[in-house]
C-alpha cells in the first residue's frame, strides 16, 4: 500500500542533511533547494556547524524546515548525528546531491525494510575492498552511505550508534568500510536501492534507455570540487553540443 504525506500525518517522514564546513553547508543549501523543487512537502532537517560561519539560520532556516547545531564537528559528523534524526522515517542525503524527481515514494520501502541503500559504484576499487575485523566476499560489496533511508526504531538506532562507534575505533577515512561489515553481521531487513536512486556518474544517466531506468537522484562529487571548472572547460562544451544534437537535455540544477 502506497503511503503519502497526507495519509500519514501521524507518521513523520523527512530528509536529513549533515554538513560541516562552509563549502559543504553551501552545498547542502543548494541540494535542499532541489528537494523543495521536486518534493516540496517533505520537511528537511539540517545539522551543521553553521554557527562558526556567516549563516543566519536563527533569522531564517530556509531552505531547511529546522536546523541543529553540531558540536565537535569532524569530516564524518554524519555518523554522530544520523541517530538523532527527528523523523520516524528518514532519507539522509549527502550534500553533493541533486534531485531529478519527486522522492516521496522512496519512504514506502520502509513499510517492509529497516534500511535501504544503493551499492557503491566503484566496487572494484582497492579502497572499496578493504576489510576490518572479518574478510568479506567481494560479491557482498560496500553500500554507498550518501543516500540512506532508515526507520527510527530501537534496533536501527542501535545499529547507527554501533556504526558511529565502530567508525571511530576502526580509524578508516571512509565510513563505508565499517558499514559494510556491520550490515553483513546485522539482522536488520536491508533493501538495495536501484542505481537510479544514487547516480554517481553522468554516463549512466545518458546510457540508460527509458525502459531501463530514469535518474531520480544525482550524486556527483563535482558539485563539491571542480564541477564548475569542468563545465566551463572545452571537453564539457563539446559534450553538451553532442547531447544537444541527440535531443538530450542536462538538468538545470547541474548546469
Amino acid at each position: 500500500m502506497r503511503h503519502s504525506i497526507e495519509k500519514n500525518k501521524d507518521l513523520s517522514i523527512g530528509i536529513l542533511y549533515i554538513a560541516t564546513g562552509e563549502k559543504y553547508i553551501k552545498a547542502a543549501i543548494a541540494s535542499a533547494k532541489t528537494v523543495k523543487k521536486y518534493s516540496p512537502d517533505i520537511p528537511i532537517h539540517f545539522c551543521g556547524d553553521w554557527q562558526n560561519y556567516c549563516f543566519n539560520f536563527e533569522f531564517s532556516t530556509f531552505p531547511f524546515s529546522s536546523v541543529q547545531k553540531i558540536e565537535n564537528p569532524h569530516k564524518r559528523s554524519k555518523v554522530d548525528y544520523m541517530p538523532q534524526t527527528p523523523f520516524d522515517r528518514t532519507l539522509y542525503l549527502d550534500t553533493d546531491i541533486v534531485l531529478n524527481a519527486d522522492v516521496t515514494n522512496m519512504f514506502d520501502i520502509l513499510d517492509r525494510f529497516d534500511i535501504a541503500l544503493a551499492h557503491a559504484f566503484r566496487r572494484n576499487d582497492p579502497s572499496r575492498l578493504k576489510n576490518w575485523k572479518i574478510v568479506l566476499p567481494q560479491v557482498f560489496p560496500q553500500f554507498n552511505s550518501g543516500v540512506f533511508l532508515y526507520r527510527k526504531t530501537p534496533e536501527v538506532i542501535r545499529f547507527l550508534e554501533n556504526w558511529r562507534d565502530s567508525f571511530k575505533i576502526a580509524g578508516f577515512e571512509q565510513d563505508q568500510v565499517t558499514l559494510r561489515e556491520l550490515i553483513w553481521l546485522s539482522d536488520l531487513r536491508i533493501a538495495t536501492l536501484p542505481p537510479e536512486y544514487n547516480v554517481r556518474y553522468l554516463k549512466y544517466h545518458y546510457l540508460w534507455s527509458k525502459s531501463e531506468a530514469s535518474t531520480k537522484i544525482f550524486h556527483l562529487q563535482r558539485l563539491h570540487t571542480g564541477w564548475f571548472l569542468w563545465i566551463a572547460g572545452p571537453t564539457f562544451r563539446r559534450f553538451l553540443r553532442h547531447i544537444k544534437r541527440l535531443g538530450i537535455r542536462l538538468p538545470d540544477e547541474i548546469v
